[in-house]
């Protein structure tokens, strides 16, 4: 992360410490003006140095695609499904927007939601929350799942006049004009990836999605997808646990047509953040983690061993397990940008002061080494769920 980062060390005590001095900032409304109050900083331009006592802040930026596909946001976006869906407990839509406001704040600039979540009452919340802010954010959304009065069937669809349903609906939600980044959430046998494409092109020249992306395909699909229209981004799951799309030639892929990468679950689920052992109770009814054959607790009592290389990792450089698993994504490449989700300030503060560190590649390595000696127990996915991936 040399041309973003610099130097840091802050221990978790001290940050959490930090983070409970301004949390009394949640209970107020955020002000506008106090966000973004000068033009956007230079892209891959290093950020100011912070005094230690201040809350953390984002302005290092990243570019998502390139050309006229290309879209700049902040190094780090923020994931809002768990705001409301699949992440068990979670506070108020007051709380929520709150922390939302926050973030937009301290200088994130792409938040991430879908029509799936929920179904609908996350785009709801994404849109009451962060529409007084359009002109300065990117507010991404997906389409796919097909959803009928509100609620899921568990099918596809992506016929070209459902995709233009969904992003009518999806702009009304959202209450913008123009869907920054529309993405495909899942691949739908049905219906060609170019036909996809095609119908995404026309939104586009039509204004009503400016950039469009893929969720969990093969690097065939993004070919014949970029072919038709070009894309800004793909989204997959990727972390120090599931690096798929290094060997099955999306990363290559993306390198190759200048496609930025979105890795979601950029924390396996939370798991890496290291606050989840095989005695942690989640909700039967809003969190699908249960379901996951690496959630299982026999397959987290195994795979804590990989949370404690990353503390070892982190303990001796001022670093919490989160923020070296979000460190190494980051270090990757420039033009990935993971999504992390959380409803805590003290996790979003956590996040990002990720990018005040700046280690040697020889440590990346090494810490890289060391977790491939420790067997991954337990896929990611169940099988129905697997089904739907597109590699």
């Amino acid at each position: 992360m040399k041309e973003e980062n610099r130097t840091g060390a802050i221990s978790r005590r001290s940050f959490f410490k930090r983070a409970a001095a301004v949390g009394a900032a949640l209970a107020l409304p955020s002000g506008i003006e106090r966000v973004w109050a000068g033009e956007s900083p230079a892209v891959d331009k290093p950020q100011a140095d912070q005094p230690v006592g201040e809350a953390a802040t984002i302005a290092t930026r990243r570019v998502l695609g390139s050309g006229a596909a290309a879209l700049e946001v902040s190094a780090l976006g923020f994931g809002v499904m768990g705001m409301t869906y699949n992440r068990s407990q979670h506070p108020g839509k007051r709380e929520c927007m709150a922390l939302l406001h926050e973030a937009v704040e301290r200088g994130v600039t792409l938040f991430d939601t879908a029509i799936i979540y929920g179904p609908l009452t996350n785009e709801r919340l994404a849109g009451e929350a962060l529409a007084a802010f359009r002109d300065r954010i990117c507010v991404t959304t997906k389409f796919g799942h097909e959803v009928i009065d509100g609620k899921a069937t568990g099918r596809q669809d992506s016929r070209p006049a459902t995709i233009r349903r969904y992003c009518e609906e999806s702009l009304r939600r959202l209450r913008i004009d123009c869907i920054p980044l529309f993405y495909q959430h899942r691949f739908d046998p049905q219906v060609p990836i170019e036909e996809v494409a095609g119908t995404l092109g026309d939104l586009i020249r039509e204004g009503k999605v400016r950039c469009w992306g893929l969720c969990e395909v093969s690097a065939e699909t993004i070919r014949k997808a970029h072919a038709v229209q070009p894309l800004t981004a793909i989204q997959s799951e990727y972390h120090l646990m599931h690096r798929a799309v290094e060997e099955n030639g999306v990363l290559d892929t993306c390198r190759e047509l200048g496609i930025g990468f979105v890795p979601y679950s950029p924390l396996n689920r939370g798991f890496l953040g290291g606050c989840i052992n095989e005695y942690t109770a989640f909700d039967p009814n809003n969190d699908n983690r249960p379901t996951l054959p690496r959630f299982q607790p026999e397959a987290i009592r195994a795979n804590l061993r990989i949370v404690n290389v990353l503390q070892e990792f982190g303990r001796t450089r001022g670093m919490t397990s989160a923020q070296v698993a979000l460190g190494w994504l980051l270090q990757k490449a420039p033009w990935i940008v993971p999504i992390p989700g959380t409803t805590k300030l003290s996790h979003l503060e956590e996040n990002l002061r990720t990018l005040s560190f700046e280690l040697p590649a020889a440590d990346w390595r090494a810490l890289e080494a060391a977790v491939a000696e420790i067997p991954v127990v337990g896929d990611r996915y169940n099988a129905e769920q697997q089904r739907q991936v597109g590699f």
